[in-house]
């Protein structure tokens, strides 16, 4: 694994961005479902992660449902210039809090429409079309019938850039035949390494990759392993984990979400902790 720290910012959708960023899913209530217990403190980590630098925030209008788009608001806006919003569409919550695919053309359009209402936008910078097949992992299936009301939304000026979450490497290849992908989020950590070959076929072309759930799947015995590890960086078991994926390739754009202003800072701090190639090579050995 090289070393990446000389990339602190990548490509996405036409502006740098820093490797960095804040992903707000955990602002709304147990389960990404209702408000937060702490509303003060959700506004504050937003305006404390902007004030920190952090220039590119993942939302959706599905947690909460609605919740997170409206604290980004009421937080953040009028929003600064070098600010990428970045949104998702292809779910809907049920009123027992499941997650449920909200596929067709209607569908993904009023999706459109309530993020730009709720974030307070005219255009969204970036919105990944969350394929629902499988609402825990990909699952193969062709998504151009899914794609193809979102290219029309672009095509009409509601949103700027495109992307994918929980996509097959088939599905990341049928999308880029349809339109121009600007990042792809999958499920991918230390452990869960099932997307090696396409984070690094997206690197080649310029395409951001955006892990989420750095700490997912991990056994306990590969927990009290990063543990070790992590102590031996002088970090978190989570900054460790977080590093690793930093290092991993320079298109890797990471989210991690908090609601907690100490916790923020201890996930920016990542990009300074001192990473050495032994580090890497241990945390790889977990796997």
């Amino acid at each position: 694994m090289s070393n990446h720290s000389t990339h602190p910012t990548f490509n996405l959708g036409g502006r740098n961005v820093k490797r960095l960023g804040y992903g707000a899913m955990q602002l709304a209530g147990p389960g990404v479902f209702g408000p937060p217990k702490d509303r003060q403190a959700a506004l504050t980590v937003l305006r404390e992660a902007v004030a920190s630098g952090v220039n590119h925030i993942d939302t959706s209008d599905f947690y909460g449902p609605h919740i997170t788009n409206r604290l980004i608001r009421q937080a953040l806006a009028p929003y600064p210039e070098d600010l990428t919003l970045v949104t998702k569409i292809g779910a809907r919550r049920g009123s027992d809090a499941s997650w449920l695919p909200a596929f067709s053309a209607a569908e993904l359009t009023g999706a459109v429409h309530d993020n730009l209402r709720n974030l307070g936008l005219e255009r969204l910078d970036v919105v990944n079309l969350r394929i629902m097949f499988d609402t825990h992992r990909p699952a193969e299936g062709s998504i151009e019938a899914l794609l193809a009301p979102l290219v029309e939304l672009q095509r009409q000026g509601w949103v700027r850039h495109i992307g994918l979450s929980n996509a097959t490497p088939a599905q990341v290849a049928e999308a880029r035949a349809m339109c121009r992908i600007v990042c792809v989020q999958n499920h991918y950590n230390l452990i869960n390494r099932g997307d090696d070959d396409l984070i690094d076929d997206l690197a080649r072309a310029g395409i951001a990759y955006v892990p989420f759930f750095p700490l997912g799947g991990f056994s306990p015995i590969q927990s009290q392993a990063l543990s070790a590890i992590a102590l031996r960086l002088g970090a978190t078991p989570l900054q460790t984990a977080l590093a690793w994926l930093y290092h991993r390739s320079p298109n890797i754009l990471l989210i991690p979400g908090t609601s907690s202003v100490a916790h923020l800072r201890e996930n920016l701090a990542v990009p300074t902790l001192p990473w050495t190639e032994d580090i890497g090579r241990a945390l790889d050995a977990l796997v």
